[in-house]
């Protein structure tokens, strides 16, 4: 199917108005992630930290209710599905657990180098939590959280860039573009695998909320819609352009950004965003192919973003992404919290 080209869809907003958190963290947020029973919010950092945060959603604000923190700067984090716990992983090489209710954090040593993935998955018939990290080192580890040692260790392609699980399915990204699928009712062994739908590294993966397909986000300012059903891969994939200029109209250039982050809406599952370098946010109608609503660049990139788990606020970072190198991170590119309430036209797919 032809690329979607995101610049000719229309209603553009400002995100001027959204809401501050605190703004704790000393470096950019790398990972953002809700509780899926309440408003709280944990925002990993690269200053080895992942903060925990009680939203109030009438006041668009927020307290900060829990720290803990790791050696080095922590890449990813991730609640358990009734959140009671944190899952935090980064460039310690470990798994770091928070234990909400008690406040107890457990370390787990558990790669050879840093973790880029965490997520809480579900295990069919499993009554205990299980967390999966995906590292540098090429392997994708299962943890029963009652144990010390992984009860699965699954040998990647490649090194671990993004990694997403929602229902059965455990989406796996690495270098060298390639893609893992992890069906989790056997899940110490990869279903599939296959080449990214782009020649740019993948910068973020999202699973759709019943793990039917996925997302796949690169740093070529394009992304693609992906279903694991090889017969329903014909009416559901597709690729498109996003989060680029339009082109000079001297040179005919048109300036590309990084997509950092995509994510879908957790109630109505055609509509996900897209944040990327530029510091644009869209909302998109999967099914339909076409932009539910744009917002201008902040000013800065966007490097985390979440829905909290009614989809009724988004939340999204604010800081640099070493897109440009070592020599754009100035002083005036602040680490920033900010919290936008979802309007009807952002989270309302068009009708067939």
């Amino acid at each position: 199917m032809a690329p979607v080209n995101s610049l000719s869809a229309p209603n553009t907003g400002s995100l001027a108005d959204d809401a501050s958190l605190p703004a704790d963290a000393q470096d950019t947020i790398s990972s953002i992630s809700w509780s899926p029973v309440a408003n709280h919010l944990a925002a990993a950092s690269w200053d080895g930290k992942v903060r925990i945060y009680d939203v109030n959603a009438n006041t668009k604000t927020a307290n900060g209710t829990a720290l803990f923190a790791a050696t080095g700067p922590v890449l990813d984090c991730d609640w358990a599905k009734d959140g009671t716990m944190v899952a935090a992983g980064g460039a310690d090489k470990s798994l770091h657990i928070l234990h909400l209710p008690t406040g107890q954090q457990t370390t787990l040593n558990s790669h050879e180098k840093p973790i880029r993935g965490v997520r809480f998955v579900e295990i069919p018939n499993s009554n205990t939590h299980v967390v999966a990290s995906g590292s540098w080192d090429k392997t994708v580890k299962l943890w029963d959280l009652r144990q010390q040692e992984p009860v699965a260790s699954i040998t990647c392609d490649e090194r671990v860039y993004s990694m997403d699980s929602k229902s059965l399915l455990l989406v796996v990204a690495t270098a060298e573009c390639r893609i893992h699928l992890i069906d989790l009712r056997s899940p110490t062994t990869i279903s599939h695998s296959q080449d990214s739908p782009f020649k740019h590294q993948t910068k973020a993966v999202a699973a759709f909320p019943d793990g039917k397909g996925w997302a796949t986000a690169t740093i070529g300012g394009r992304c693609g819609i992906n279903a694991v059903d090889k017969e329903e891969q014909s009416k559901v994939d597709f690729s498109f352009r996003c989060h680029r200029d339009a082109p000079d109209p001297k040179t005919k250039i048109a300036k590309v950004w990084s997509v950092n982050d995509v994510k879908f809406h957790p109630v109505q599952h055609r509509v996900f965003v897209t944040a990327g370098s530029d510091g644009a946010v869209y909302f998109w109608d999967r099914a339909a192919h076409s932009r539910l609503q744009s917002y201008l660049p902040t000013g800065n990139p966007i490097t985390a973003t979440g829905f909290n788990h009614d989809g009724t606020l988004y939340a999204y970072a604010q800081g640099y992404d070493w897109s440009k190198g070592c020599a754009a991170n100035k002083q005036d590119v602040q680490t920033k919290l900010k919290l936008h309430a979802v309007k009807k036209v952002e989270s309302t797919p068009k009708k067939k």
